[in-house]
């Protein structure tokens, strides 16, 4: 079970966790305050009905006051209503509370997850992640709502019924008390078992998380090479384990409440076996005796309370420690405390001097790279795979930082720039085009107003995406599904160019941009792209030749390292690797024609 050690709990209660969960409350201090006292007036006037009996049986009843015990009615049910209202006032001012503080937690972990830089994202998977925002964020609403507070109430109402008891009588209370020590070993076994059937259920819906997560996804591979049977096999083995889990889980409540109403009547059994003798010889009152009985029912029920809100404690505990866990990991890439120079306003220049890179320990992508591009050069770079490429674009972009040497933009060292004021240089058009749901419009200007429908438009037109839209019912304000699957891969490729474009970048990077574009539109984005390239330094990187033949200058990459650079004839005229590149795919779309 080691793909979510994670998920194994640590403490069934740790104060540091405690104390840190507990500071989220502090914003609603007086909320809670309001909870709290109401718990206590609750608990009192809980306290106050079995006296209220023992007063109307020996006071009145036993005497023939009849106004007496009118008056003893009244006052009943004033306890009742005013009973009724402070619980409202509790589970609503804890529901309340709980909600706040749950969608304060989720806004923190969220605006963190979005700090986290892109190697975060390589180790840890999606469904995970989902399950720390949603899933854990809920438990700790639970334990706001329902468990931390109301456990007052609790341990206050079982504090002052031994005290009524020992106040009333203390050798029926000690009569009441024998049966302690049973209702410890119970409990402990309780919390002992459900603790280890809690941590492999919250194992396994973790798995079922990443699980759905991963093929739901991937659910057109799945499709394609027949693998429903199996994927659903897996997730039936999943699917299976987890309610076994919970039905193990199951047993331990089914036996645990039974027990606890059977003790509870073992003392009332007692209690009647002892009681009923002394109010027989004239030691004890018929009073007394029901205010027992009716004490008892109530003592019991905070101690099977309590062991429910054991659990809720522990999944808080298990819940916590995951957040803050991914609350605490370090933002390694982000704007650094004093920014360097300010660079005036954006040329574009770009230059890599002696830079070194690798995603694991020593195993280098990039080799003492050095390159410059001059402010509106366009610049291609080509390379066989794993020759480094996109690694260049990661770099410039900041997804990851340089092992060694430096990445300057128009003079300034990238790790001394503001994130913001670097990204707002560059725009990035991946091979993978991401698009998010809501109109073609909002996936072009994302969110930034400044944007206007004017512009949106003029992007669309000029990478000649107004061809397909023009065609929809609303034109940019028609509706894109999740991640653009309504939209062909070339025509979301064409938002990407125009995404790009609308940002007006100084820096225009393009990363395989046109390789899942058919012939016919790529011939269109090249002919936008001279026009859209002048006067802008440009970054492509690309996997076809043709696209890039026309750059001003090309960077051939092998292993790592920049081998050669010069221009398409330049290249060729060498007869080096680039040629080789060239005549093998020459020869492919020889063969293809």
């Amino acid at each position: 079970m080691s793909l979510h050690e994670e998920e194994a709990l640590g403490k069934a209660y740790d104060a540091r966790l405690m104390r840190r969960l507990l500071t989220y409350l502090w914003p609603y201090r007086r909320a809670v305050s309001i909870a709290l006292a109401a718990i206590v007036g609750h608990s009192a006037l809980q306290l106050a009905q079995p006296y209220l009996t023992k007063l109307a049986i020996d006071s009145y009843i036993a005497t023939g006051d009849l106004d007496g015990l009118n008056l003893i009615a009244v006052i009943f049910l004033v306890v009742l209503v005013g009973s009724f209202a402070l619980e409202y006032v509790r589970t609503y001012t804890l529901q309340m509370t709980g909600q706040r503080i749950m969608f304060d937690l989720r806004m923190q972990v969220y605006g963190h997850l979005q700090k986290l830089d892109v190697r975060f994202y390589d180790r840890n998977p999606v469904g995970r992640l989902m399950t720390r925002v949603t899933t854990d964020v809920d438990v700790l609403n639970e334990m706001f709502a329902s468990g931390v507070v109301a456990i007052f109430g609790d341990v206050f109402m079982l504090i002052g019924i031994m005290a009524v008891l020992l106040s009333m009588d203390w050798r029926l209370a000690l009569v009441a008390f024998s049966v302690l020590p049973l209702i410890a070993i119970v409990t402990q076994w309780f919390r002992r078992n459900v603790r280890e059937t809690y941590r492999t259920v919250r194992v396994w819906i973790a798995r079922i998380n990443a699980y759905l997560q991963e093929h739901l996804t991937g659910m057109a591979t799945v499709q394609l090479f027949r693998r429903e049977a199996r994927s659903f096999n897996e997730f039936d083995e999943i699917n299976r384990t987890h309610r076994d889990a919970n039905i193990a889980s199951i047993f331990y409540y089914a036996v645990f409440y039974p027990l606890i109403e059977l003790v509870g009547a073992l003392a009332a059994s007692l209690i009647i076996w002892y009681g009923g003798g002394w109010v027989l010889d004239g030691s004890l009152t018929l009073g007394v005796l029901v205010a027992f009985l009716l004490y008892a029912q109530r003592f019991f029920r905070p101690i099977s309370d309590m062991s429910e809100k054991f659990n809720i404690l522990q999944a808080a505990m298990a819940s916590s420690e995951r957040i803050f866990k991914l609350l605490d990991t370090p933002v390694e890439i982000e704007s650094p405390a004093r920014p360097g120079a300010r660079p005036g306003r954006s040329a574009g220049r770009l230059e890599f001097d002696g830079v070194w890179f690798a995603y694991n320990d020593d195993d280098y992508v990039l080799r003492d790279l050095s390159f410059v591009v001059e402010p509106g050069e366009r610049v291609g770079i080509v390379g066989a795979t794993g020759a480094g490429k996109t690694t260049i674009i990661n770099l410039l972009m900041r997804f990851y930082d340089v092992s060694r040497g430096r990445i300057l933009v128009d003079g300034v060292d990238v790790r001394d720039m503001e994130l913001d004021q670097l990204r707002r240089r560059s725009s990035l058009v991946l091979q993978d085009v991401h698009l998010f749901a809501g109109s073609i419009a909002a996936n072009v200007r994302l969110g930034d107003e400044t944007i206007s429908d004017a512009d949106v438009r003029a992007a669309i037109t000029n990478v000649h995406a107004d061809r397909f839209i023009d065609r929809l019912a609303d034109g940019i304000a028609s509706p894109v599904a999740e991640r653009g699957a309504t939209l062909s891969v070339g025509q979301k490729q064409l938002l990407s160019f125009a995404r790009a474009l609308a940002f007006d970048p100084r820096i225009l990077v393009l990363d395989e941009a046109t390789s899942s574009i058919d012939t016919e539109t790529e011939l269109l984005i090249q002919d936008a792209l001279r026009v859209l390239m002048a006067g802008r330094t440009t970054i492509a990187i690309a996997h076809r030749l043709s696209t890039i033949q026309d750059m001003d200058k090309i960077l051939v990459l092998h292993k790592g390292t920049l081998r050669e650079a010069g221009t398409h004839q330049e290249l060729l005229s060498r007869r080096g690797i680039y040629y080789k590149l060239y005549q093998l795919q020459y020869q492919e779309v020889a063969a293809g024609g």
